[in-house]
């Protein structure tokens, strides 16, 4: 694995940070993760909240000391970068099919999908812990519909033959979905890019439970 002094705060169970976990391991890039315990409020840290005003993770560290936040922001610069292998086609429309997949996944679902939305939903409104759970379901479900229908049938990834950006959102998201019980079976070329990601070892490196921060 190539050198790249880089330090990722990173979450566990964060789907924003599986994907840029993965990401790097696809890439080779050399990086030491900080973990950020989000259900003990570590990321509301004066220390932290420093580095990442939006107070979440992941956040990368360049060598030279830079702050990058917003995991489809820092999968951008990894891109540009490193360019190989690949995460975004050369071609602008096969390009733009990939990201408007991932966007699916990382802007429709993440953003109301996630631990401050349904603590806030918890706390403000009293929702119950089947009330969140339905919610979690139901975003989750929305966005898969969506997803399944931009996927490339013939192929074994999304959108071709080897894991693009679309892809890592996806299979995070999958992880996610597990959490809360959604059941896959709608949604067959989600379940199948799910297998094949995790069947390559640098994504399947990234998922939540090999993490040092693991529970």
């Amino acid at each position: 694995m190539a050198s790249a002094p880089l330090t990722l705060y990173s979450y566990w169970r964060s789907t924003t940070s599986y994907r840029v976990r993965a990401a790097l391991n696809l890439k080779r890039i050399a990086y030491q993760i900080e973990p950020v315990d989000l259900l003990a409020g570590e990321q509301r840290d004066e220390s932290y909240a420093a580095l990442n005003p939006g107070k979440g993770v992941p956040t990368l560290i360049l060598a030279d000391g830079t702050v990058l936040t917003q995991s489809m922001a820092i999968l951008d610069f990894i891109e540009t970068t490193w360019p190989d292998p690949p995460l975004l086609p050369h071609d602008p429309v096969e390009r733009a099919k990939v990201l408007a997949a991932a966007h699916t996944v990382a802007i429709d679902v993440h953003p109301v999908n996630n631990l401050r939305v349904v603590r806030h939903l918890q706390t403000s409104i009293g929702m119950d812990a089947d009330a969140a759970k339905g919610w979690m379901q139901h975003w989750i479900h929305q966005g898969f519909e969506a997803f399944e229908s931009l996927v490339n049938v013939a192929t074994p990834f999304s959108l071709g033959e080897t894991p693009n950006i679309a892809d890592l959102c996806l299979v995070a998201q999958t992880y996610n979905a597990h959490r809360w019980g959604v059941d896959l079976t709608p949604f067959p070329n989600i379940a199948r890019i799910e297998t094949a990601c995790l069947a390559v070892p640098a994504i399947a490196a990234a998922h939540p439970d090999q993490q040092p921060d693991a529970q």
